[in-house]
């Protein structure tokens, strides 16, 4: 169970640097309240976290960055979503049928699996939204304008992860790249900071596809504003680079392989904020 609102704000320790490290969906916490109400199992929600992930963005505050994980499951709202995308079928009667999952509050899991023991009327949504995916953004929003009134560019590294492979209508598995970098099609960062990202990856022997499948959620699309030096990238990790994907356990080496990447591209977006401000 949860607190309200759950997440961990991360000072820079030493010298700070002009870097913002989000996670919105490492979280397994479901509020208390709520508990009764969903129908999702402990399993299902691990299967639907960025299981890890929190473990490799906390340490980038050693690096000078600021750092915002929440705890918060997605199973209770989504905070890669905006406010305002709602599922149309949650409050119908057949708000158990089985979908993919949209909307800030979920009515179903990736696996199609329902979420809701009843129909979730449009205050109960709203509800979810003030009290969880409010609090979680204007934290966001705080520490970013912090950054920026400070520097005169900003980075924002939000950080996923995802299944390594996608299965296609006939039952087949394709292989997904290492990482995708998601940028909105080259729109919510400017091309140096884009680079500089894409060549930290290839530099580490990983293979990089950009914005397939994911161009990037709420975060990349709502703060992403090169013209006004704030430049966001979201980084979608192969779970079969740290962890066994069957059974959800990571491994500990490849996990701080994951976290010694995280510090150079801190440090790399930093750099690449110079070129940006004049491309």
């Amino acid at each position: 169970m949860c607190p309200v609102p759950d997440f961990f704000v991360g000072s820079p320790r030493g010298v700070a640097r002009p870097v913002l490290v989000e996670c919105p969906h490492a979280g397994l916490d479901v509020p208390e309240a709520l508990a009764d109400d969903l129908a999702g199992t402990p399993l299902g929600r691990r299967r639907d976290a960025d299981l890890h992930m929190d473990v490799v963005c906390r340490p980038m505050v050693d690096e000078g960055a600021t750092v915002l994980v929440a705890g918060l499951s997605r199973h209770v709202v989504d905070l890669n979503r905006s406010a305002d995308e709602r599922d149309p079928r949650l409050g119908a009667p057949d708000f158990a049928r089985r979908a993919p999952p949209v909307g800030v509050v979920w009515r179903t899991s990736t696996d199609h699996a329902p979420l809701l023991k009843r129909p979730l009327a449009p205050d109960a949504v709203a509800a979810r939204v003030e009290q969880y995916h409010a609090p979680y953004h204007t934290m966001l929003r705080t520490r970013l304008e912090g950054l920026r009134a400070a520097y005169a560019g900003v980075v924002v590294l939000a950080v996923h992860s995802m299944p390594s492979a996608t299965r296609a209508a006939d039952g087949s598995l394709a292989r997904r790249a290492d990482v995708v970098p998601g940028t909105r099609g080259r729109t919510s960062a400017a091309a140096p900071v884009i680079d500089a990202v894409d060549r930290v990856l290839r530099d580490a022997g990983l293979s990089v596809r950009h914005d397939d499948p994911y161009r990037g959620g709420f975060t990349t699309a709502h703060y992403g504003a090169p013209s006004r030096g704030v430049h966001v990238v979201q980084l979608e990790f192969s779970r079969a680079l740290y962890m066994d994907e069957r059974t959800l356990v990571a491994r500990t080496a490849d996990l701080d392989r994951l976290e010694a990447l995280m510090r150079t591209l801190v440090r790399v977006a930093t750099d690449a904020l110079q070129p940006a401000r004049g491309g």
